[in-house]
């Protein structure tokens, strides 16, 4: 049978304990920027961290305090706040990408390594506003003149 409306795997797991293992993830993503987990797990993460990095491009307060609430620790929703949504400004969806990488040798999982698709190591620049060149003055048509060198000694000439 089809049970319709659930979105989610259970992973084996109580609902308390998905949505600690959800939030978890989600944390240590967005304070290391790339993490490596099951294939299963990184394609759960995915939506529910590109929802947050959206609320934070918003940046208002209601959206902060349902980040917080979200992650494990207040240090990572500042992180998501004040550096890694103002990198994906002009980004509207896709700041994820999942990678695989290897076969877990204990159990033969499949891992995957999710990380932001750009590269955030990459400093914003502040647009800087450039100090306004004082106006060139007209030329002048300028007078020529005859420029006197300084005198100079005369030389004495010895016979």
């Amino acid at each position: 049978m089809h049970r319709h409306g659930y979105k989610g795997k259970k992973f084996g797991r109580e609902r308390d304990q998905r949505r600690a293992l959800l939030k978890g993830l989600a944390d240590s993503l967005i304070l290391h920027e790339s993490i490596e987990t099951t294939l299963p797990k990184a394609k759960e993460l995915r939506p529910y961290t590109e929802r947050l990095i959206t609320k934070a491009k918003k940046g208002d307060l209601h959206n902060r305090r349902q980040v917080v609430s979200s992650l494990q620790t207040i240090e990572s929703a500042h992180k998501l706040f004040d550096e890694i949504a103002p990198k994906l400004k002009g980004r509207s969806s896709g700041y994820l990408k999942i990678e695989r990488t290897v076969l877990r040798r204990g159990d033969n999982a499949q891992l995957a390594k999710i990380s932001f698709v750009d590269d955030l190591t990459s400093e914003v620049k502040p647009e800087k506003k450039e100090a306004p060149k004082p106006a060139k003055k007209p030329a002048t048509t300028a007078k020529k003149t005859s420029i006197k060198k300084p005198a100079t000694k005369a030389k004495k000439v010895v016979k």
